[in-house]
């Protein structure tokens, strides 16, 4: 194993207040808002960021507090997603998958000595974890592996071609899935927790994108040469969609609300500036200000029910995996994407030309640019076309409350 970061130093046991997790992330926020432009406009990993979201211990904060860490709920996550969110939609989203990692080992480790081990590491030197699930010839579709677990000896074996690992260098680990073995059929996966000494990394394909320039999401040859304790018993199949599927919609959707509330944030004070160069006089966008903060309210109530069902059933495996879940979750995706692009849109046409322009302090482009990527992160048209079936046949309410 790799020597402790030391950057971090040694574990701290805390007891999760709100009010301290709140603020501890807007300190991290403020670090990521003064390099946020840099970051989009060099194509650069956040580091300003994470360094001080490492010294704010935000990134084990998840792990139990049994294993060292905090134990912080989803709900507190999902708000430190979306603060993160109206500073630097980059720095937000690394956070949201990393914390989508954790949730995967954290709700499914089983007793796991080995596991609780690198848990305990999280927490103690703040580590980073990546994510690599989709390769080849698969796509999107996470859902299925081509490469498959070898085994020798004590140890597991794997080579794939990652068409994305975002961070994937700056990562102090990743969490892959995999087929079961050389015979399993591709949706027979596992889940594999690797850390740097247990992999190496070639890159494929590099990231010059529109937005979400500093996510760094590369493609990679991922060889791995690891402890066969550090993988997952449970199917990855329970785990899909138990956790990966339900953390990955509420935590995505926290930072798109984020980017969304920040440009609606400048939109109106684009607004109070031009009433006031004009002796109170609304400027000719300012209709745009009241559609932007009306759809941010109804994507932040969208978020909002889908985390609070979530939450109430989270433990339930059989109210999880049920359809009507399945396909709330997975729309939410889709809801909150549409409402949080719509909301920053509105933003741009209240401030005009001022946030068109990049040179200026009303300027929108970032946010536009990076909230472009959320209808096509998991596609929403792929996501509505497999959901077509079962939305024939869901029953429709009988009442407004029903």
């Amino acid at each position: 194993m790799e020597a402790p970061r030391s950057n971090a130093g040694a574990a701290r046991v805390i007891e999760v207040h709100p009010a301290e997790l709140k603020a501890r992330a807007r300190i991290a926020a403020e670090v990521a808002k003064a390099h946020a432009a840099v970051v989009d406009r060099d194509g650069r990993f956040p580091s300003e960021a994470f360094e001080e979201i490492r010294r704010q211990q935000l990134l084990g904060i998840m792990v139990p507090k049994s294993l060292d860490g905090e134990g912080a709920s989803l709900a507190e996550i999902v708000d430190v997603c979306y603060t993160l969110g109206q500073t630097c939609g980059s720095t937000a989203l690394i956070y949201a998958m990393h914390q989508i990692k954790m949730a995967c080992i954290v709700r499914h480790i089983r007793g796991n000595a080995a596991i609780e081990k690198i848990l305990r590491r999280v927490a103690a030197d703040q580590l980073l974890l990546a994510s690599s699930t989709t390769e080849g010839q698969t796509g999107g579709n996470v859902r299925a592996s081509e490469a498959a677990i070898g085994r020798e000896g004590d140890l597991v074996t794997l080579e794939r071609k990652a068409t994305v690992i975002s961070y994937a260098m700056e990562a102090d680990g990743i969490v892959t899935t995999a087929r079961r073995a050389e015979d399993a059929a591709a949706s027979d996966q596992v889940l594999l927790l690797i850390l740097k000494s247990d992999y190496t990394l070639e890159r494929l394909q590099g990231w010059d994108t529109l937005g979400m320039r500093g996510t760094h999401s590369e493609g990679f040859t991922l060889k791995v040469r690891a402890p066969a304790d550090q993988l997952l018993v449970e199917p990855y199949e329970k785990i899909h969609a138990q956790t990966m599927v339900p953390y990955a919609h509420l935590t995505w959707g926290a930072v798109w609300a984020g980017i969304a509330a920040a440009a609606t944030a400048k939109a109106q004070a684009f607004v109070r500036h031009a009433m006031r160069q004009s002796n109170g006089s609304m400027p000719p966008g300012a209709a745009h200000v009241t559609q932007a903060v009306s759809s941010l309210r109804t994507l932040r109530g969208v978020l909002s029910a889908a985390l609070q069902r979530y939450e109430d059933i989270m433990n339930d495996d059989k109210a999880v995996t049920a359809i009507e879940f399945q396909s709330l979750i997975t729309l939410t995706k889709v809801q909150v994407s549409e409402l949080a692009l719509a909301t920053v849109m509105s933003a741009l046409r209240a401030c005009g030309l001022s946030g068109y322009r990049n040179d200026v302090e009303f300027s929108i482009g970032r946010h536009l640019r990076d909230i472009l990527s959320a209808p096509l992160m998991i596609n929403n048209d792929r996501i509505l076309s497999n959901l077509a079936a079962a939305s024939l046949m869901a029953p429709l309410p009988t009442s407004i409350r029903g």
